[in-house]
């Protein structure tokens, strides 16, 4: 039986999904950890383990390498808490085009008894709005949440343009044709009433939004980045506010300096935190480990190449291991010192990251173990 151990509140719908030989939270060596917004950097992962799930499309609480090191795959759910996150970004942009925000506080503050709606018949105005419809939207990324929030707001009148550079396929298949895509992020964000991120979380998009970017913004312009905390440069924000460059920022995520701070709206992480998107992707998660464990599928994963392959013959191997030359000739080389037939070998790289996947005619249960203690003896990771 395989076993699961889970970390934070995971939806029941994903519990649910596993069948009958996996167990949740019983034994101490665990094949699998299932997960969400645990910070893993400085954990010790043990040697049973095998995957990663990430009920979510972050991942930047997970250390890769470290995982990769230790042979263990990495999936998130994409696309599981997207309908979640669109929702709430067209509600904020709703709420800061119509001032929803210090209408409902003044009428909170109204005096005891008093009759809000004739006192606003006089005083109202100052909550004048504007609406969405025929104002231009910039949307930084077009994967699931991006597509999503370009299609909804074409859907509500309004002007879109999205940049991504990286634009898979399935994506482009999702995005409504009157999505106009630029070349640049400046081209993008020239002449947009609002601006929102929805770009993981890398080395390349930390800092994306700085004060180089806001400054090809349109004066008082609306941001928001329900992405992930570093990609917008808050001290930025903060100085492009007093001058008047950005009307409004919203964000999910808090920081010291960005708080009680005019002008802008923090929600608690709150992106994707609805009983349907919690669900979705717990589900999705529970797939992807049982597919993992059963048939070494990588689907999904953010760590490991993306391969699936039917079974070609009685056992299969997964080997996790650097990129460099001659690996795959010492795997295959102690497979043939066992007098195994090899069926199917599929290898595929990503970066410095390889793996391997071997389908063998046959794998006596007697020698099993002892071809999986010589393939650990290679130097799978240097350095």
């Amino acid at each position: 039986m395989y076993q699961i151990k889970t970390y934070n509140a995971i939806a029941a719908a994903g519990l649910a999904a596993f069948t009958a030989d996996y167990g949740i939270n019983r034994g101490q060596e665990p094949d699998a950890y299932m997960i969400r917004s645990i910070d893993f950097h400085g954990h010790d992962f043990p040697a049973s383990l095998k995957v990663i799930a990430r009920c979510g499309a972050g991942f930047n609480n997970i250390p890769l390498g470290q995982a990769t090191k230790a042979g263990i795959a990495v999936f998130n759910t994409p696309g599981g808490n997207a309908n979640a996150v669109k929702e709430l970004v067209i509600a904020m942009m709703i709420a800061t085009q119509r001032n929803l925000f210090a209408a409902v506080d003044w009428s909170a503050h109204a005096p005891a008894g008093a009759d809000v709606t004739l006192r606003s018949e006089k005083q109202k105005n100052q909550f004048n709005g504007t609406e969405l419809a025929g104002k231009k939207l910039a949307v930084l990324g077009l994967g699931h949440i991006g597509s999503l929030v370009a299609n909804a707001a074409v859907d509500l009148g309004m002007l879109v343009t999205g940049y991504d550079p990286f634009l898979s396929v399935e994506s482009a298949w999702q995005l409504s044709p009157q999505v106009q895509q630029a070349q640049t992020l400046q081209e993008t964000v020239a002449d947009a009433d609002f601006i929102t991120v929805h770009v993981p979380k890398t080395q390349e998009t930390t800092g994306l939004i700085g004060a180089r970017e806001i400054a090809s913004f349109k004066p008082n312009a609306v941001l928001l980045n329900y992405s992930r905390l570093g990609i917008v440069d808050n001290q930025a924000v903060l100085q492009a506010l007093d001058s008047g460059q950005i009307k409004h920022y919203c964000t999910d995520f808090s920081e010291a300096q960005i708080l009680h701070k005019p002008g802008i709206t923090i929600t608690p992480h709150i992106g994707g935190s609805t009983k349907e998107g919690e669900a979705n992707c717990a589900r999705q998660a529970a797939q992807e480990i049982m597919a993992y464990l059963q048939t070494g599928s990588t689907l999904n994963s953010v760590n490991l190449p993306n391969v699936s392959a039917p079974f070609a013959g009685a056992a299969r191997l997964t080997i996790i291991h650097q990129n460099i030359p001659n690996m795959l000739g010492q795997i295959t080389s102690v497979i043939a010192n066992f007098k195994l037939n090899i069926e199917n070998l599929v290898n595929r790289a990503r970066g410095q990251v390889a793996y391997t996947l071997v389908d063998l005619a046959a794998l006596p249960a007697e020698q099993s173990q002892a071809v999986i203690a010589a393939l650990k003896k290679i130097q799978l990771f240097t350095g």
